[in-house]
């Protein structure tokens, strides 16, 4: 552990950690990391992607389809909210997750959802598609509404929202609220910015800014109205008084005043960024080349995440180096020990060179047939700079094993040693 050596201070084994190479050894584990009690589950970062938690405020849960009751975990902020997932808020419970495509998702409290699809990969197969089960939401669209708006919808048990670039609030009233308000029960939608389609019985209502619509929810022995009539969606005169403002709608009501311009700018961004890595090539070199090529580039960059975001979502890192007796120590960091001292080497790193030797990699296991899933490499490289204004030149052996999760190769094993 860090304490335990005498001959470096905590911030020099950790930047000698980060500069020469992520001197590490990486263990699968899950991607949320230990769970802070036994009532949390634990998500396989093989799952597919949906939003990050940015705010959060009392109790939200998520579980995995399937899952049951007691296994279900309490978001925290950061978290990673997978497809599938059932999220439910408690009485004060809210959260504010940023979808992946740019977009926000705010949880009302009493809300149960699930996102059952979600595919933001700049494809004509990209879309959305949210299940609203009761309660509310605020959402602000991302590019996926802008780039395939057929493909991006809210279901609800009464109706079906198409989404058009917009800043809204579903709200699926439940019959105990429906009592207490004294408002119908069944499907609203609150139109704050943009415009949506509400789709029920065969019927397509518009709704602009400032509008709400609403399609009720049918009982087998209404009487009251004929069936056709029951399920037409409908524009309300004004807003129900249920409607009431988030904890965290002052900080979306400035995101949604650019969420247009700025969705489209991050795929932009996106587009122009290096192709993801030996997604269409499986010949193991071309990958673990384009992986080392990656690694290297956001250390001259001076850029964290991209260096964290190489590794699997949940590590432990243990860096092997010598001392200046030459002899080895270890490292031992968790995934957020890493994080911290990545930000901190890279902070005082300047003059950054490296030199890599040809890269030797093949598939592994069970996948030596061409499956593109598994490749071990081994990579020799000089490394030298100055951290902190001190001068230092590094030569070692790395060894990785790269996985490719949910469309990304990952280093789940590394192992490099100073020589």
């Amino acid at each position: 552990m860090l304490r335990s050596l005498p001959d470096f201070s905590t911030c020099r084994i950790a930047a000698v950690a980060v500069i020469f190479g992520y001197l590490m050894t990486v263990s699968v584990a899950p991607a949320y990391g230990a769970p802070p009690n036994a009532e949390e589950t634990k998500v396989s970062a093989t799952e597919k992607r949906f939003a990050t938690v940015v705010y959060l405020h009392g109790a939200v849960a998520a579980t995995k389809a399937g899952a049951a009751q007691n296994l279900e975990r309490t978001l925290r902020k950061g978290d990673v909210v997978y497809v599938g997932e059932t999220l439910r808020s408690a009485a004060t419970g809210e959260a504010v997750l940023k979808t992946d495509d740019a977009g926000m998702v705010a949880i009302r409290p009493n809300t149960e959802m699930v996102a059952e699809f979600f595919a933001a990969d700049d494809k004509p197969s990209d879309g959305i598609t949210l299940r609203l089960l009761v309660g509310s939401l605020r959402l602000i669209s991302g590019w996926i509404s802008q780039t395939n708006r057929p493909g991006s919808t809210v279901v609800t048990p009464t109706s079906t929202i198409g989404i058009r670039g917009t800043d809204h609030e579903p709200y699926v009233l439940s019959p105990e609220m429906a009592l207490k308000t004294t408002n119908p029960e069944g499907t609203y939608d609150k139109v704050n910015r943009g415009e949506t389609a509400l789709l029920a019985g065969g019927n397509a209502l518009p709704i602009g800014s400032g509008q709400v619509g609403f399609v009720r929810t049918t009982r087998p022995d209404s009487k009251s109205r004929a069936l056709m009539t029951l399920v037409l969606p409908v524009l309300l005169e004004k807003v129900p008084s249920f409607y009431l403002p988030g904890t965290f709608d002052a900080e979306l009501d400035l995101y949604s005043s650019t969420a247009g311009q700025e969705s489209l700018r991050q795929l932009e961004e996106r587009r122009n960024s290096p192709r993801p890595i030996g997604l269409t090539d499986c010949s193991p070199t071309t990958i673990a080349t384009n992986w080392l090529k990656q690694l290297d580039s956001a250390i001259e960059r001076h850029d964290v995440a991209a260096v964290v975001g190489l590794f699997a979502p949940a590590t432990r890192v243990q860096a092997h180096v010598l001392d200046r007796d030459g002899k080895s120590v270890s490292v031992d960091l968790s995934r957020d020990e890493f994080a911290q001292s990545t930000t901190t080497a890279l902070k005082t790193l300047s003059g950054y060179k490296q030199h890599r030797m040809p890269v030797t990699a093949v598939f592994v296991g069970e996948n030596r047939d061409p499956t593109c899933r598994d490749i071990a490499l081994s990579s020799a490289v000089t490394e030298e700079g100055s951290q902190s204004g001190k001068p230092y030149r590094f030569k070692s052996r790395e060894d990785y094993e790269l996985t490719r999760l949910d469309g990304k190769w990952l280093a789940v094993k590394a192992e490099t040693t100073q020589k």
